[in-house]
């Protein structure tokens, strides 16, 4: 049952994503036009101490939404996966993570997008000042992973990224060392 895609041309592209419209063959032989994008590769860090994981509370404007999420970002060219974590953590909070490690990596919308979601952990992360990216943010805190499971259920964790990566935590335990 696998489809095949014969080719893709751009449709639009920007400095974020590209829209791409390929020619795909279903298994038993008919073509359909299926748009899908293609997007550089994303970063989340959780820092996580003294069993508290650093969120940021946040709106998202395309949903018209209020939630706790990791920071996260798109990666730099040059940039490695864990040099971005790490930037992207003291840009969106002002803590600088501990040393990182890789949790996951997702595909949040693999029916319409190639974006990766690379999720690190960090064993705590030291506080260096006002974020620079503060307009990402309403507030920073540290949550307690305990909380997660019913912050998920009551709407409060909506980014898919977020929830699985934290209750992914939770569900192992994980303490700083």
């Amino acid at each position: 049952m696998q489809w095949k895609n014969l080719g893709e041309h751009t449709v639009y592209e920007n400095r974020w994503f590209t829209v791409n419209l390929a020619d795909v063959e279903l298994p038993d032989g008919r073509h359909l036009d299926h748009y899908l994008i293609r997007q550089r590769p994303v970063v989340l860090t959780a820092a996580i101490a003294d069993g508290a994981a650093l969120l940021l509370w946040r709106h998202r404007f395309i949903t018209d939404t209020w939630g706790w999420e990791l920071p996260a970002g798109v990666v730099d060219d040059g940039e490695t996966l864990e040099e971005a974590a790490a930037r992207e953590a003291l840009e969106e909070t002002g803590w600088q993570p501990g040393p990182l490690h890789h949790l996951m990596t997702l595909e949040p919308a693999n029916g319409l997008s190639d974006s990766l979601h690379h999720v690190y952990w960090a064993e705590g992360a030291d506080y260096i000042g006002h974020p620079e990216d503060d307009f990402e943010s309403s507030r920073r805190e540290w949550i307690p992973l305990s909380q997660v499971p019913d912050l998920v259920r009551k709407g409060e964790i909506r980014a898919a990224n977020t929830a699985a990566a934290l209750m992914m935590l939770h569900g192992t335990n994980v303490q700083e060392s």
